[in-house]
C-alpha cells in the first residue's frame, strides 16, 4: 500500500508540475510512514514540508495542492490535510484483504522489490586470518554478513560475495613455523615449543598429517634448528624475535621451495577447513580472494605508484609513508617499511583498489568492531585513490561473548584455548546461532546464551517463530484428518468476514513485511526482520490461542485457512532470508 500511495503522490505532482506550478522540478526522497494514532489515518507524508521552500509557497497550500491532484484510488477512502502540511491518507477497511490475496500469488516472490536493480555491490566478510579455525567470535560476522547479502539481493543488487584471504605476511609464517616445530616432534625431535607460537590441537593435527603423508622430507635436527638461537621470552628474551629468528632458520634449512610447500600445505589445510565450516553454517562465496596474488602480479606496487603519482607518499627513515593524516587520519602510515617489505596496510590498498577498479557501486567491508580505528585510514586511501569514499561501507559487528553459566569463555587464537564455531553449531545448531547472532544491531555488545538457545520454550526466540510455522503446517494436517478441503477461492471471498481483532492486526502486520525487508536491507539491519519475525510469530500464537480456525461455518474456515497460510508464507520467506529452517513439525 505504501507504494501505492507513493505512486499517487508522485502522479499528483506531475499534474501539478504540467500545470505550471514552480518548484517542483526536483523531488527529494519520498517518505510515506505509518500512522501512530488512527485518527490522523493509516499512512502519512510530508513531501510538502519538504517542497515548500523550493516551491515559494506554503507548506499548507502546496498540500492542498496535492491532495487536490491525487487521481483516486479504490484503496484510499479519504485524504486529509494535517497540521503545518501533512498529508494523511484512510485506506478502505476492504483494501487491507488484498494483501492475502497478493501473498498466496506471488508466494517466495512476495516481498521482493528491485530498488536496487543495476546496482553491484561487493560484500566482504569474515576475511578471518587462516591461522586455526572459525571460533564463535567469527560467527556473528559470518552470520551477519551473509544475512545482509541476502537482503541487498532481496531488494535487487547484484551481489558479489568475498573472503579476503590474508595468506601473506608474518601470521602466516608464525603458523608455518608453529605447525613446522609439531612436525619436528612428530619425527622424534624434543623441541621446546616459542611462547609466541600457535598452539591448538589443530596443529597437532596438521603436523602429524604432514608427517604421515611425507615422512621426513621437512625433518632438521634440532640442534641446527636452535643454534645461536636468541631466548624466547621465558628464558628472559623477547618472544617477537625469537619467533622471528625461527621463521628465518625454517627457511634456511628448508630453502625457499620446501619451505613453500610446507606453508601451503598448513595454508591449504586451514583454508579447506574454514570453507567447510562456514558452508555448514549457511556461508557461500562468489569469491576467495588471495592476498598473495595482489604481491605475485604487482597489484600492491601499482597501488603504491597511484598514490605516490598523486603526492600522498614520501620517504622517512628508510620507510615509505602515505601521508593520510591530510585526509582524515590521525597520523601517516607506513606502506614500506625500510627491510622493502609492504605492510598489511599497503595489501589493503592494493585489495581496495582491486574492488573499485571491478566497477562495483558499493563496497562493503565487514570487520570486528576492534577495527574501528582501521577505518580512517582506509577511506583516506580511498580518497587518494581518486575514487569517492562514499562507495565504501564500513560496518563494525562486535564479537559475541559466550557463556557457560556464569564462567566466560576465553577465546584466544594463539593459546588454542576457544570455542569453535562448529562446536557452537554442534551444540545449539545452526538455526539458533544464526538466529541469536542476527537478533541485535551489529555494533550492539552480545551475550550467547547457550542454555536459552537449545531451549524448547517459547523464551527460546528461534523456537518461537518456527514453532508457528509448525503449527500452521498442524492446522493444514488437521484439516486432511477431517476430511475437509481447503477452498482457497471461497476464502478469498469471505476475507472481509475476518473482522476479530486478531484478524485485522495480523492483515496489517503482513502488509508491512515488504517495507521491513526494504528498510533491513537499505539500512544494513537484520536485526529489524528478526523483530518483524518474532513480532509476527506472536500474534499468530494469540490468534491461534484465541480462535478456532477449523469451525463448521466453511466461509469463516476457509478465510482464515488463507490468512493463516499468507503467515506460514511470509514466515517461510522470512526465515529462508536468515538461512534458517521452517520446520513443519516441533
Amino acid at each position: 500500500m505504501k507504494k501505492k500511495i507513493e505512486e499517487l503522490i508522485l502522479q499528483a505532482v506531475r499534474i501539478l508540475k504540467a500545470e505550471g506550478i514552480p518548484g517542483l522540478e526536483i523531488i527529494p526522497q519520498l517518505t510515506i510512514e505509518r500512522a501512530r494514532d488512527p485518527q490522523y489515518g493509516d499512512f502519512a507524508s510530508n513531501l510538502a514540508l519538504m517542497l515548500a521552500k523550493q516551491a515559494k509557497t506554503n507548506p499548507r497550500d502546496l498540500a492542498q495542492k496535492i491532495i487536490d491532484a491525487l487521481p483516486p484510488h479504490e484503496a484510499v477512502m479519504k485524504v486529509e490535510l494535517a497540521g503545518p502540511g501533512f498529508i494523511n491518507f484512510f485506506i478502505n477497511p476492504n483494501a487491507q484483504y488484498q494483501i492475502v490475496s497478493q501473498i498466496h500469488t506471488q508466494g517466495r516472490e512476495f516481498g521482493l522489490s528491485n530498488i536496487g536493480a543495476g546496482k553491484k555491490v561487493q560484500v566482504e566478510f569474515v576475511s578471518a586470518n587462516p591461522t586455526g579455525p572459525l571460533h564463535v567470535g567469527h560467527g556473528r560476522g559470518a552470520a551477519y554478513g551473509s544475512v545482509v547479502a541476502d537482503l541487498l539481493e532481496a531488494a535487487g543488487f547484484e551481489v558479489h560475495r568475498e573472503y579476503y584471504v590474508n595468506d601473506a605476511g608474518r601470521q602466516m609464517d608464525i603458523l608455518a613455523v608453529s605447525i613446522w616445530l609439531r612436525y619436528l616432534e612428530e619425527c622424534g625431535e624434543l623441541v621446546h615449543f616459542p611462547s609466541n607460537g600457535y598452539r591448538g590441537d589443530y596443529v597437532r593435527e596438521i603436523a602429524w598429517e604432514i608427517h604421515i603423508n611425507t615422512n621426513n622430507d621437512y625433518r632438521r635436527p634440532i640442534e641446527l634448528v636452535l643454534e645461536d638461537m636468541p631466548p624466547d621470552e621465558p628464558q628472559g628474551g623477547d618472544k617477537d624475535t625469537h619467533i622471528d629468528a625461527l621463521i628465518e632458520r625454517m627457511k634456511t634449512l628448508l630453502g625457499s621451495s620446501l619451505y613453500r610447500n610446507f606453508f601451503q600445505i598448513g595454508l591449504d589445510n586451514i583454508l579447506e577447513d574454514i570453507k567447510a565450516d562456514l558452508k555448514e553454517f549457511g556461508v557461500d562465496y562468489q569469491q576467495w580472494f588471495s592476498e598473495r596474488r595482489l604481491m605475485d602480479d604487482g597489484s600492491v606496487e601499482k597501488a603504491l605508484e597511484r598514490l605516490r603519482n598523486g603526492g600522498h607518499l614520501y620517504e622517512l627513515d628508510g620507510a615509505t609513508w602515505f601521508a593520510s593524516s591530510k585526509l582524515g587520519d590521525e597520523k601517516d602510515r607506513v606502506v614500506v617499511r625500510e627491510n622493502g617489505q609492504y605492510t598489511y596496510f599497503a595489501s589493503d590498498i592494493a585489495y581496495h583498489m582491486n574492488k573499485l577498479d571491478r566497477g562495483f557501486h558499493q563496497v562493503i567491508d565487514i570487520w570486528g568492531a576492534d577495527h574501528h580505528g582501521y577505518v580512517p585510514r582506509v577511506r583516506a586511501a580511498i580518497q587518494a585513490l581518486g575514487a569517492d569514499e562514499s562507495r565504501l561501507k564500513v560496518l563494525l559487528v562486535q564479537f559475541a561473548i559466550l557463556y557457560r553459566g556464569d564462567e566466560r569463555v576465553q577465546m584466544s587464537t594463539r593459546s588454542g584455548e576457544f570455542v569453535t564455531l562448529r562446536q557452537l553449531r554442534n551444540e545449539v545448531g545452526k538455526d539458533a546461532a544464526r538466529f541469536f547472532y542476527v537478533m541485535r544491531r551489529s555494533e550492539q555488545h552480545m551475550d550467547f546464551d547457550l542454555k536459552l538457545a537449545t531451549s524448547k520454550s517459547n523464551e527460546n526466540p528461534v523456537f518461537y517463530v518456527q514453532y508457528a510455522y509448525a503449527r500452521v503446517c498442524s492446522v493444514l494436517r488437521q484439516l486432511d484428518e477431517k476430511g475437509w478441503e481447503r477452498n482457497l477461492f471461497l476464502g478469498m471471498e469471505s476475507l472481509p468476514q475476518l473482522t476479530e481483532e486478531h484478524e485485522i492486526l495480523l492483515l496489517g502486520t503482513l502488509a508491512r513485511y515488504p517495507e521491513v525487508l526494504e528498510r533491513a536491507a537499505l539500512q544494513y539491519e537484520p536485526h529489524l526482520l528478526i523483530h518483524y519475525l518474532r513480532e509476527l510469530a506472536h500474534e499468530f500464537h494469540t490468534y491461534y490461542n484465541a480462535h478456532q480456525f477449523l469451525v463448521e461455518d466453511a466461509c469463516i474456515r476457509n478465510a482464515r485457512l488463507n490468512l493463516v497460510c499468507a503467515v506460514k508464507q511470509v514466515l517461510a520467506n522470512g526465515l529462508g532470508l536468515l538461512n534458517i529452517n521452517a520446520p513443519e513439525s516441533m
